[in-house]
Formats: structure tokens, sequence, C-alpha cells
């Protein structure tokens, strides 16, 4: 089992930035891609984006691709989000998660971190 927790969230005007943050612990190296979902009010839960062990392999959800960057730590056990160019859309609660590659379904979630977009 793979514990997450997440920081970083919060309010940010449209246009602006925002990096989450995710430092894993317990059996990290069962689950060794990590990456990002999101929760909008009144939505289900969607991809946003993964990145493998060794970072070679990234992928992005069609929304994102262009404004937001996955990129990892293993030293700090820790995956980030950086996003910019925000829009009200964006806002979402956001889950880290990890799993067995960068196209697989999750093996943990983390509790989210709330970020809103908003002026």
């Amino acid at each position: 089992q793979v514990q997450l927790v997440e920081s970083g969230g919060g309010l940010v005007q449209p246009g602006g930035s925002l990096t989450l943050a995710c430092v894993a612990s317990g059996r990290t190296f069962s689950s060794p891609a990590m990456g990002w979902s999101r929760q909008a009010p009144g939505k289900e839960r969607e991809f946003v984006a993964a990145i493998s062990w060794t970072a070679l392999s990234k992928r992005y959800a069609e929304s994102v691709k262009g404004r937001f960057t996955i990129s990892r730590d293993n030293a700090k056990n820790t995956v980030y989000l950086q996003m910019k160019s925000l829009t009200p859309e964006d806002t979402a609660v956001y889950y880290c998660t990890a799993g067995q590659s960068v196209t697989d379904q999750p093996d943990s979630w983390g509790q989210g971190t709330q970020v809103t977009v908003s002026s």
C-alpha cells in the first residue's frame, strides 16, 4: 500500500499558475508510476497526468496539454504538477495517484487538494 499526501492547492486568478506536490510513502516500489486526477463539482473524476518511475514516459489529458507539466523527484518520493494559464474549468479537487504504469488505472489515491480558479 502506498500513502499519498497532496499539498499546494488554493485559490488562483484566471491566467495564473499553481504547483501541486504529492509525497508518497510506504510500498512505493510496488506502484512506480505516479500521477494526478481531478474531480470538478458535479462531474466524474478524470485523468490529468501521469509519469513513469524514470520520468521517460509522461501522459497528459488533452485538456491540459501545453499548460500543465508533471515531474518527480525520486529522492524525495515526490511528484509535482505545475499548472499554468489556469481557467475556471480547471477548478476541481486534485488527487495524487500511484500505479503500475502511466496507462494503468491507479492502485492508490491521495485525499485530494482543492484548486479554485476564480477572480
